[in-house]
């Protein structure tokens, strides 16, 4: 019975990956606190909809458009993708991130598959190969 080193194997926090975990949380907090404040509310459609509207109606718009034209779900799933395949660590951030926005956002098929596929790249570019002798 051989015995693999699980110590060995173990995904190690790096400074870069408390900074993409702190860039993950912060976009998820952002697209959250923003379609709470401005596309939730039933009281935007009438205020955008006038001839003068906010300036806080153009980003809804294209919030908006994002959504519908499903541009949050498909990069997401694309970043999530090539970290999957290059075990890419910022590669898996952006995945990751950009899955949250979009599942926020209703792109979730895409959105919860690019994040996973994110994280599981992510975790291949944090956890160190086997160095110790190969077994048949």
């Amino acid at each position: 019975m051989h015995h693999y080193g699980a110590r060995s194997m173990r995904a190690r926090l790096s400074r870069a990956d408390r900074a993409g975990i702190a860039v993950g949380i912060g976009l998820a907090a952002a697209a959250i606190a923003f379609r709470m404040a401005t596309i939730e509310p039933r009281a935007y459609v009438g205020i955008c909809a006038a001839a003068h509207r906010p300036l806080i109606c153009a980003p809804r718009q294209a919030v908006l458009w994002l959504q519908y034209e499903q541009l949050f779900g498909f990069p997401a799933l694309l970043l999530g993708g090539l970290s999957f395949a290059f075990a890419s660590r910022w590669l898996g951030v952006a995945g990751i991130a950009l899955g949250v926005v979009a599942v926020v956002n209703f792109n979730g098929t895409e959105g919860i598959i690019g994040a996973a596929l994110g994280l599981w790249g992510w975790l291949e570019a944090a956890t160190p190969g086997y160095t110790g002798e190969e077994h048949g």
